[in-house]
């Protein structure tokens, strides 16, 4: 068995994996990051590995907070991350959902939506990757069957520290920054 590529970017599903989730969270005031999400983002910009986010935001579809309010939150996380050093490279969203009350967003199994691929394989295309070269990290099951729809390894994490978790999963993958 050959030894896998060097990593070129995680996918990161965003609720549950890099904050806390509160339920249909939008509001600034309700980041409340994962233990070691800062950390392991900071890890991977520094290396040069890109950090890419798909999230499924039905909030939107069912009219809770609008994609302004999902952009205002990713600004705060953008904010937080920049305190140390990081910075999450791009944001995929898919505000579809089949019961949604907003005509705009309701789509019976839009292709953005996991556990369809449509953001990963945006991803993939937009930042030149090959899926050989990337994870996905997600906390539901519909997170690691859009990575494996997508042709990327979905890794399902369970609560705990973030980057502990990736050392673990990821082993010499993990780019360690210098110390």
């Amino acid at each position: 068995m050959s030894a896998k590529p060097p990593l070129k970017a995680v996918f990161f599903d965003r609720d549950g994996v890099l904050n806390l989730d509160h339920g249909y969270v939008f509001e600034p005031a309700q980041l409340d990051w994962i233990p070691g999400a800062r950390e392991a983002v900071a890890i991977l910009h520094a290396a040069g590995v890109k950090v890419l986010v798909v999230t499924n935001q039905s909030g939107v579809a069912r009219g809770y907070f609008t994609e302004a309010q999902v952009e205002g939150f990713h600004a705060a996380m953008q904010a937080d991350l920049a305190e140390v050093g990081a910075r999450i490279d791009a944001f995929y969203v898919a505000p579809h959902h089949e019961d949604g009350v907003v005509e705009r967003y309701r789509h019976p199994d839009h292709p953005d939506r996991k556990p369809n691929p449509g953001m990963i394989l945006r991803g993939l295309t937009d930042w030149s990757l090959a899926p050989e070269e990337t994870v996905l990290v997600g906390d539901k099951a519909s997170d690691v069957e859009a990575a494996r729809r997508a042709g990327v390894e979905g890794l399902r994490f369970r609560g705990g520290d973030l980057l502990d978790f990736l050392r673990e999963s990821l082993g010499p993958r993990l780019p360690e920054a210098d110390r």
